[in-house]
């Protein structure tokens, strides 16, 4: 698989795979394919842009011409699909947006694979990357498996649970050649600070309120992203065509106990009393369809392909704040502009 085009590889987990299989593989040529909206940021892979492996392809998913041009223009032995738009708060307020590029998009790469795959699949494969949220919600009991049924319960995982049933269902009647996988809450460096540990970051050093959902009582499975990066890295030479493959760290927590547990590492980061962080937790309206519990059962890649996370979770979230700290310029950069706009308007009390 010589020429691999990845989308999505300027956002937050697209740029780490793409670091990777650049890094990791030089005899792989390596296309990123990004739109660069506001999650997209090409300062995430400048310490490789001049690799000869690496490609950069400035490009819209959702346009059917182009995608069919750049198939026949480079020849893609593989696609890895990462490109999404991905918060569930965005999704409630521009359903649309979400449908057009997780659907629309997905099925235009699929349809392009088909066209130029043809009958002759040897060799070729399609990475479908997704979430957990498309399994709905957990209460206190259980985890997903490869086989929970389908319930999600916004628009942003319900769009994402559709690419994933036409990503199968063109395996099925066209035989293109299909991997999935479903993985937990990701953490790490370089994500947007629309979600919650670098959006918490960001505020306590600031000594800005901490904005937290209902009462904090959302737990989720925490990833971190470099695990992830590692897993598709695997799953993408290794998986089974045509399987499912869940992604999780076996690392639940609260929503809450997650932000205490942040505000304790940064008063001692930033010389502060224990406890002065913490007393910047503010509660605010719950998100409308608020999933309870999100939590993954990765026994499968685990047992078959021999993946297992490499972090405990308080050593990741010591590295994330330490980048974050460490990278005052990538973070002021991205939170400029429009990012405060919408900042204002997702977290009124």
């Amino acid at each position: 698989m010589s020429k691999i085009l990845i989308t999505g590889g300027a956002g937050f987990i697209g740029s780490h795979v793409v670091r990777l299989f650049v890094n990791k593989y030089p005899s792989y040529q390596i296309f990123n394919l990004d739109k660069l909206t506001y999650a997209g940021n090409l300062e995430n892979l400048k310490d490789i842009e001049e690799k000869p492996n690496y490609n950069f392809l400035k490009g819209d998913i959702t346009d059917q011409k182009y995608i069919n041009s750049i198939f026949k223009k480079f020849q893609f032995d593989a696609v890895l699909h990462l490109a999404a738009e991905s918060h569930v708060d965005r999704s409630i307020a521009s359903p649309m947006e979400f449908i057009h590029t997780n659907v629309i998009g997905t099925v235009n790469l699929l349809n392009a694979a088909k066209g130029f795959w043809g009958a002759n699949t040897e060799g070729k494969l399609f990475y479908h990357i997704s979430t957990d949220e498309v399994y709905g919600s957990l209460d206190q009991g259980g985890y997903f498996t490869e086989t929970t049924s389908y319930d999600p319960q916004s628009p942003y995982s319900a769009s994402k649970a559709s690419s994933d049933h036409m990503v199968r269902a063109y395996h099925n009647t066209y035989k293109i050649p299909v991997v999935v996988s479903n993985c937990s809450n990701n953490y790490g460096p370089n994500q947007f600070p629309e979600k919650l540990i670098p959006l918490c970051i960001h505020n306590i050093k600031q000594r800005k309120p901490l904005p937290i959902y209902g009462k904090g009582e959302n737990v989720r499975d925490w990833l971190y992203v470099i695990d992830h990066a590692k897993a598709i890295d695997i799953i993408f030479h290794k998986g089974k065509i045509g399987e499912t493959y869940n992604i999780g760290g076996f690392n639940e927590w609260s929503n809450l106990d997650l932000v205490k547990l942040l505000c304790q590492i940064m008063d001692k980061k930033l010389g502060r009393q224990e406890g002065e962080s913490a007393q910047l937790i503010n509660f605010v309206k719950d998100r409308a369809g608020h999933d309870l519990r999100y939590a993954i059962d990765a026994q499968k890649i685990m047992k078959e392909l021999g993946w297992e996370p490499s972090l405990q979770f308080e050593e990741g979230l010591e590295k994330t704040v330490d980048w974050y700290m460490n990278n005052e310029s990538w973070l002021e950069h991205v939170t400029s502009g429009s990012y405060q706009q919408y900042y204002e308007e997702q977290y009124k009390a």
